[in-house]
């Protein structure tokens, strides 16, 4: 294994890629592999594509990326003929909005071969996403546009539970954070984004496993205190 992969519920993992502690998820099912956002470089992609060979024994056929910005996104060049799966500013972001996507990423210290290695192979999504479930055979994930938030376009993807193991697992995107405050920048929507994560809780429950686009596994009490978080900052006073 390249990559240290935690197991979250039976067929269900996650690992975090060392460049921004960006959060990888996978959902196996047989007859899909579906792997939820997916870094920023090629030598990223490999590792991981690698890896799920490993864990599962076939390649990864669906990925779903929750946001437009570059290190969750531009790893999506190296899964070949994989279904993509995302909102319509991702689709976006890996066409018109490419410029863009690099700008950033050079910001945040991306080297710039790499970064034009991958950018060089990606490709508009295959399907852009509002709600829908996929059938990963024998058992069906839930992919939802909660509300806006970190973005005006943040996906969730809510994995039930299957088998023994009954704890839900919802892949949040960055619309929770656990290694750092929540990211606001000017593209986020601070009024909403309490209600968004309102209707994450909704999707999950009390008892679900809520995976942040950065950081550590957390809890329903982890994500109220961060949704009265963020409300308080626009309160008045």
């Amino acid at each position: 294994m390249h990559l240290l992969w935690e197991t979250l519920t039976d067929g269900v993992y996650r690992c975090r890629l060392t460049f921004l502690d960006v959060t990888v998820g996978l959902v196996r099912g047989t007859r899909r592999n579906l792997l939820i956002d997916c870094g920023t470089t090629l030598s990223e992609a490999t590792q991981i594509a690698d890896d799920v060979v490993g864990i599962t024994g076939s390649p990864v056929t669906d990925v779903v990326m929750t946001h437009h910005h570059f290190d969750h996104i531009l790893g999506s060049a190296g899964f070949g003929t994989a279904v993509l799966h995302s909102p319509a500013a991702v689709a976006r972001a890996l066409t018109t909005g490419i410029g863009h996507v690099r700008a950033h990423a050079l910001r945040y210290g991306v080297d710039p071969d790499l970064l034009d290695q991958a950018i060089a192979g990606v490709r508009a999504p295959d399907h852009t996403v509002t709600a829908v479930d996929l059938d990963l055979g024998g058992r069906s994930v839930h992919l939802e546009l909660p509300g806006a938030g970190h973005t005006d376009h943040d996906l969730v993807v809510v994995v039930p539970p299957v088998g023994a193991d009954r704890r839900t697992v919802v892949f949040c995107g960055d619309l929770v954070e656990e290694s750092a405050d929540p990211a606001i920048d000017t593209g986020s929507d601070l009024p909403a984004w309490p209600r968004a994560l309102d209707r994450l809780l909704e999707l999950g429950g009390q008892d679900a496993l809520y995976v942040p686009g950065h950081g550590a596994v957390v809890d329903a009490p982890f994500v109220r205190a961060q949704r009265d978080w963020l409300a308080a900052r626009t309160s008045p006073g």
